[in-house]
């Protein structure tokens, strides 16, 4: 329940205070009077599918609406608070509530944006009027309900039975530092490079009553990939990820995303169980019927939803599709050790943070000869081959890892010096001012002259070449290199669908449906150790490193993992798209 002094502190946080005084304050009402639709993250979501998600949560009027407490934490035009609205008022009429008082706990909701609240509290208070209520009834309502201020910096009691929405997609670039500092402060789960969408969802969980439900449409990204970690581990430890829709490919929204969204509802609850669709059509009267199969105390028999356990495990990315791939990755994971785990290294190229100034055509570098790396770039791999241009690499790192004394090496100090503004510029020269000439990442010449794997960061397929040791690797570029592994049958069985498979259901899709074959998915393929590969296996690995015959080299693989014939359709079909 919300008392007066509750409603008087989240006006306080949401209000500009002393303009021009407080930076952090100025910094929000930069945000509440500037940018459009697209620097503000905002993405309208349609009728139907909000709809779907009140249906999903409870939130209908058969319900006892007037005694659940709602919160929309980013209003927008209301395409959520409009409809949620409308099914209270029907709820209090039956009931006989349609009045301020049953009505003024009912619903908190927040927008940021001026302009927008404005133009919302407008519709709603047209709305309350149409209902019934009058004038003066449908004003405090609207003063009750709706906030214009920063979600993330407003105080609420943390008593609501339904949290639901759509919130924004920002990345952290468009929020000025100032309150990013502030957000990182107040907000564990900003992790790495998470958009705040996800500070959104974990103050959203904590404004949860017991038993409450919280459910957004949104972005994925935050299931899988590393920035979500954080959010995972919340979600694992306090609450239950009970449904989960899978958008992708739907038109939920009244424009295009190139995030691919999905619907899920947390509870604020114990539980293991998770209801699964994937990719609904957008109809009023099918949502209607899903909404109940997937509410239902059992999901009925004919249901095309799907039931799973477990989920949810610490930090680990979420598999909530390709119910018989994940099988067989697990299986595969019980079975065999990871890839670094049977002798192989996974890294990634190196990021200058200035690739102008320290990459260059190799033989025009002015620097000492010890100074310079021939560099493979993505550009420069082909289908089944490195074609390397011709790219070199200034490298300032000596063989003990640390950076070279420029006065021992006039040609390159004069090189560096001669785009030391460039160079000195950047963030990592800024926090460590002697050190100006470091490239982001430290440069290790012993693995230019590694036999190695390379693979492109995004493709629709694993592109996997074999470099056999003269090129230095850029980012962008993933390297596998193996003490124990011959490189050759390596690259082979990271070519068939095994490493497709892993990658697939581990990783993000992005738009096109290409893959990200990223360090921290590539870990996730399992192999088994050399030493139990029988040397008629590692000779045929081997041969078939490079083939085009995707279909003979999988049935070799199948025989290393000693797949059935069913695992191994599994795996074609991941290679056959």
């Amino acid at each position: 329940m919300f008392n007066e002094e509750s409603l008087v502190s989240v006006s306080l946080a949401l209000q500009p205070a002393f303009p021009g005084l407080c930076p952090l304050t100025d910094a929000v009402e930069k945000l509440a009077t500037e940018g459009g639709i697209e620097e503000r993250g905002a993405i309208y979501t349609k009728r139907e599918v909000v709809e779907f998600i009140l249906d999903l949560t409870g939130y209908t009027e058969t319900a006892p609406l007037t005694e659940y407490r709602l919160l929309e934490p980013s209003f927008g035009d209301g395409d959520f608070l409009l409809p949620a609205i409308d099914r209270l008022l029907a709820a209090a009429a039956r009931d006989g509530k349609l009045a301020y008082q049953p009505l003024a706990d009912a619903i908190r909701a927040v927008e940021l944006h001026r302009a927008t609240y404005e133009g919302t509290r407008a519709l709603i208070a047209a709305r309350l009027r149409k209902s019934g209520l009058t004038s003066d009834d449908a004003a405090r309502l609207c003063d009750a309900w709706l906030y214009q201020g920063d979600f993330l910096l407003a105080e609420f009691e943390p008593a609501f039975t339904h949290v639901l929405g759509n919130p924004p997609y920002v990345r952290q670039e468009a929020i000025p530092d100032i309150l990013m500092a502030e957000y990182r402060m107040r907000y564990k789960t900003i992790y790495d490079r998470a958009d705040i969408y996800v500070p959104f969802i974990e103050r959203s969980l904590a404004l949860l009553a017991r038993g409450g439900k919280q459910s957004f449409i949104c972005a994925d990204r935050w299931m899988k990939n590393k920035y979500g970690k954080k959010l995972r581990e919340l979600v694992s430890r306090h609450y239950a990820l009970t449904t989960y829709v899978d958008m992708y490919g739907v038109d939920a929204f009244h424009a295009e995303v190139s995030a691919y969204p999905a619907i899920t509802v947390i509870e604020k609850a114990a539980g293991s169980a998770t209801r699964v669709f994937a990719r609904p059509a957008v109809d009023s009267a099918f949502l209607k019927s899903l909404a109940a199969e997937l509410t239902a105390p059992k999901l009925p028999k004919k249901s095309q939803g799907r039931e799973i356990r477990n989920v949810t495990a610490g930090g680990e990315p979420w598999v909530l599709d390709s119910f018989d791939e994940l099988a067989l990755v697990r299986r595969l994971e019980a079975q065999y050790p990871a890839l670094e785990d049977a002798g192989c290294k996974v890294g990634i190229g190196v990021a200058t943070g200035a690739d102008k100034a320290f990459i260059g055509e190799f033989d025009s570098l002015d620097v000492e000869p010890s100074r310079k790396l021939p560099l493979v770039m993505t550009r420069d791999i082909l289908e089944d081959h490195v074609a390397w241009r011709g790219k070199g690499i200034v490298n300032p790192f000596g063989d003990d890892g640390k950076l070279v004394d420029l006065a021992q090496f006039p040609k390159l100090c004069a090189y560096l010096e001669e785009r030391k503004e460039q160079i000195a510029g950047r963030h990592v020269a800024a926090k460590n001012p002697r050190g100006w000439y470091r490239t982001i990442d430290r440069i290790y010449p012993e693995l230019t002259y590694r036999e190695k794997l390379l693979i492109p960061d995004i493709k629709g397929d694993a592109s996997i070449v074999y470099e056999e040791g003269k090129l230095y690797p850029h980012h962008n570029l993933y390297f596998i290199t193996s003490d124990e592994w011959d490189v050759h049958a390596l690259q082979a069985v990271m070519r068939s669908g095994i490493a497709r498979l892993f990658v697939s259901l581990y990783c993000t899709r992005m738009r096109g449906g290409y893959l990200r074959f990223q360090a921290q998915y590539l870990r996730k393929i399992r192999i088994p150790k050399w030493q139990d590969v029988s040397a008629d296996l590692r000779q045929r690995l081997a041969d078939y490193a490079e083939t085009n015959d995707r279909h003979a080299l999988n049935e070799i693989v199948s025989e290393l993992y000693g797949l059935t014939p069913e695992e191994l359709k599994l795996i074609e079909g991941k290679t056959a798209e």
